[in-house]
Formats: structure tokens, sequence, C-alpha cells
């Protein structure tokens, strides 16, 4: 089994539209309609419908499970998020990790692994972390 290392970086990119963020909001009982309604997004400060956090965070999430896993068994223990721009139901975001620290856990048999992450939307500008 290969051990994760400082200094690693994995990424995804994912491509959003209205129709799949507004599906993942409601699948996730965010009934916001900020997230589901194009008229009444264009009346709020962002002018346009955004995915939901439920469903940002999880793409974050599950690329650390599918990165991970595909050396052997793994559970997130901590995870924590900062909102800092929209990101909206049409855009392609980039999600990536980057491993800062690495440590043997005997009682829990294995590593913990301690990440830093961030999704930039396609100007770059980092969305949240």
């Amino acid at each position: 089994m290969t051990r994760p290392h400082p200094h690693e970086r994995f990424s995804s990119t994912i491509r959003l539209t209205p129709e799949i963020a507004s599906a993942f909001a409601y699948s996730a009982g965010d009934e916001n309609p900020i997230h589901h309604d194009a008229r009444y997004a264009a009346h709020t400060r962002f002018g346009r419908p955004i995915a939901s956090g439920t469903q940002t965070t999880a793409h974050l999430m599950a690329l650390t499970a599918a990165h991970f896993s595909k050396t052997g068994a793994m559970v997130g223990l901590e995870f924590w998020f900062r909102f800092k721009k929209p990101v909206y139901a049409d855009e392609v975001i980039n999600i990536e990790w980057l491993v800062v620290q690495v440590k043997e856990n005997a009682r829990l048999g294995g590593d913990v692994v301690e990440l830093r992450g961030r999704v930039r939307n396609a100007a770059g500008e980092t969305v949240f972390s």
C-alpha cells in the first residue's frame, strides 16, 4: 500500500448544470429557490442560480474518498469549510487537495492525513476552501 506524502496533490474538474444543481439541492432537502428558480435568482445579489453549499462540499469531500480508497480502507475524520464566493449552477469548478502532513496513528491502525482543499471557478478564483 502506498502511503500519502506531504506536498502530494490531487484534483478533479466538475461541470455543473442548473438541472444537476437543482436536483442535488432537492435531494439534500435544500428547497432554497436560489438553487431552483432562475427568475427568483435573477433578483438576488447573485443574479443567477447558485449551487448548494451541500453539493460543492460533497464533491470536495468525495474526492478524498475516491483518491485514498484506491490504496485501502479510509474514513474522513473532520472537515470544515469557508465559503468566499458563490458557485454558480452553470460553472465548471476545479476541486483540489494538498497533503499537508501525514502522521502514523497506531490506535487507528493507519495514518491521519491533514489536507488543505479548495474549489476554484473557471476564472481561477478560490470560491471556498
